[in-house]
């Protein structure tokens, strides 16, 4: 557990309760970067402070989810987004992950397990792209 990974993150949800669940839920991972936004605007306001991992909610007041998820890859297509639902449909998973969300969890008693099973698949994801792309770029300044 001593070489985590450290990532900053971003929990954005209207849900106060969840919200804060999350958030002890990280720490008591460890994880210390968290900033929590309320709303998709606010949270798009602050893309710059550059979050490497943001646990977005579907079904928000002001913006919806996708709204937010869209603008978010737009801004940076290398933040690893995972969208967070109360409702469990099909629809609005595959939809998560066609505007390029890296996951989708449902909101329920396991959320915080689910969450955790995500964070370590981003962290895998990112050591697999550390060990190619230092090559890929020896071989990118080859070619010039």
């Amino acid at each position: 557990m001593e070489n985590q990974t450290q990532f900053k993150f971003f929990t954005v949800d209207d849900d106060a309760f969840f919200a804060n669940m999350y958030e002890q839920f990280l720490k008591n991972m460890n994880y210390t970067d968290i900033t929590y936004f309320s709303n998709g605007n606010d949270c798009l306001a602050n893309l710059n402070q550059n979050p490497d991992i943001i646990f977005l909610d579907h079904n928000m007041e002001d913006l919806t989810g996708f709204e937010v998820l869209k603008k978010i890859k737009r801004y940076n297509p290398n933040i690893y987004v995972v969208m967070v639902s109360g409702q469990e449909n099909i629809k609005t998973a595959v939809d998560a992950l066609k505007y390029g969300a890296f996951d989708y969890v449902i909101k329920d008693a396991d959320v915080c397990e689910k969450m955790l099973q995500v964070i370590n698949k981003i962290s895998k994801v990112k050591e697999e792209l550390k060990k190619s792309n230092p090559n890929f770029l020896q071989k990118l300044f080859a070619m010039l």
